[in-house]
């Protein structure tokens, strides 16, 4: 998957690289707020890669129009989903302050998503 790049060179793309270990990410952080973590760690894990994964596959999808809302996209989830795995993981809890942050890039993204594909570029 090139993002609707031409490549001369032997070169990848690495923010689709990124958006792929987003999602490698998601179902690891999920799968330990299944089967390792409890109570409020748990939660947090789990709702961190939901929206992790949703993002990454959703910017994998909208890369080859527009590679600014694909980044945008997974600078959202990074910050969303990372404050809530530092949590998860004995992180301290003024990072809840903080994810709020990364809701408002992936709304933001959606938005720039959405006047792409309005504009037909």
């Amino acid at each position: 998957m090139t993002g609707g790049r031409t490549h001369t060179g032997t070169g990848g793309d690495p923010l689709a690289a990124l958006l792929a270990l987003s999602g490698a990410i998601a179902v690891i952080a999920g799968a330990y707020g299944s089967h390792g973590a409890t109570g409020k760690a748990a939660e947090w894990l789990t709702t961190g890669a939901h929206y992790q994964m949703i993002h990454a596959v959703a910017g994998l999808v909208v890369i080859g129009r527009g590679r600014g809302p694909a980044g945008l996209l997974l600078l959202g989830a990074a910050i969303f989903a990372g404050t809530l795995y530092a949590m998860a993981l004995g992180g301290p809890k003024w990072l809840g302050a903080v994810t709020p942050l990364g809701g408002l890039a992936m709304i933001l993204g959606w938005m720039w998503v959405a006047v792409v594909y309005l504009r037909g570029k």
